[in-house]
């Protein structure tokens, strides 16, 4: 097991205190930590997905309208030409 040392405000310390009376709070924190760390996943997740259909959505425009060809594919089309 590790030790983790961090501040934070007394108000947040002294309600925390009371609402997890009587329980393990190096428990309770652990939960909290690994819920943290499962969100911050969920929420890269989130950015990678909304980026790649945002690249398919730019990728669909672009087939369905071409620009002007100077050569193989399309200069213009984000996945095609990166």
């Amino acid at each position: 097991m590790s030790t983790v040392n961090f501040s934070v405000p007394e108000d947040v310390k002294q309600a925390f205190n009371t609402t997890v009376e009587g329980q393990n709070k190096s428990a309770v924190i652990t939960a909290l930590m690994r819920e943290a760390i499962e969100r911050a996943h969920a929420r890269q997740q989130h950015v990678s997905a909304i980026a790649l259909a945002t690249q398919l959505n730019h990728h669909l425009f672009d087939t369905l309208h071409p620009a002007p060809r100077t050569g193989p594919g399309n200069p213009q089309c984000r996945i095609c030409h990166r």
